[in-house]
């Protein structure tokens, strides 16, 4: 009996030592999915539920070759990119990147950590854009990311379809923009691209979750390497990450609280 050849994801991103987000929470965002998942590590943080010490950038050299060692040998169904710290790391996923055009690509523009620590330089946002947002099938940003990436304040649902709509005149092919910042009995997230423009709403939830983010780019990624469409890729991520914080649990001494990425699977036991 041979053994099944499963299709992976690839997940550009940074170390959360806390085990909470960054490549931590995609690995399992992505087995929880049925893939494979494979990491290219942007750098290496020091972190816990209470903020980040320390941020580490990996040498370009080892980045690009963990990017091009996975394309030289797996079946990559998407590609995951998050936390990038830096111009030159941003430029060198780009250029790695260009060969393999034809992939769909999620784009996380993580900037800072929820305990507010920079996670990317200011003056590489512009890079971000003119580099990366060419390569995107769709940009994942939230509210305070938004407004960096230079969209007007946002303060209600109307001006979430407003910021969107500016993100996507940077370049972007589409943008998910999250308004899990908002305040309000729901949590609405945006879609705005060519083929659809519709919310996402689920009711908010009483609890801090550390990791959001990268969960639902990653399960954004999941989505379309198993042949969804953006529109479908983007609904089923934000039932994964609702159900995820809905289940999440506290391993530090803090009320942040990490999703729990196997719930779909402790439900149906």
């Amino acid at each position: 009996m041979s053994t099944p050849r499963r299709r992976s994801v690839l997940s550009i991103a940074g170390s959360d030592s806390g085990g909470g987000a960054g490549i931590q929470a995609d690995v399992r965002t992505i087995t929880a999915h049925g893939l494979h998942a494979l990491t290219s590590i942007t750098a290496i943080t020091a972190q816990n539920t209470r903020g980040v010490t320390s941020i580490h950038a990996c040498p370009l050299d080892v980045l690009r070759a963990q990017i091009e060692s996975a394309f030289a040998d797996f079946d990559i169904g998407a590609v995951k990119i998050g936390m990038l710290a830096n111009a030159e790391v941003i430029r060198c996923v780009a250029s790695a990147l260009h060969a393999q055009a034809h992939k769909p690509v999620v784009l996380d523009p993580v900037m800072v950590a929820t305990s507010g620590a920079a996670l990317l330089d200011p003056g590489a946002i512009a890079c971000l854009v003119e580099t990366l947002f060419p390569l995107a099938s769709v940009v994942t940003p939230n509210v305070p990311e938004a407004v960096l990436l230079g969209a007007a304040a946002v303060t209600s649902e109307s001006s979430l379809r407003v910021a969107a709509d500016a993100i996507r005149q940077l370049g972007a092919t589409a943008v998910l923009l999250k308004g899990g910042h908002l305040d309000g009995p729901l949590v609405v997230d945006w879609l705005d691209s060519d083929n659809a423009t519709r919310s996402f709403s689920h009711p908010r939830l009483s609890r801090e979750g550390h990791g959001t983010g990268c969960t639902l780019s990653s399960a954004i990624a999941c989505g379309l390497a198993l042949g969804n469409t953006l529109e479908e890729a983007c609904c089923n991520a934000t039932d994964y990450v609702h159900g995820a914080l809905l289940h999440a649990y506290l391993p530090g001494g803090t009320s942040l609280a990490v999703l729990d990425h196997l719930w779909k699977s402790r439900d149906a036991l």
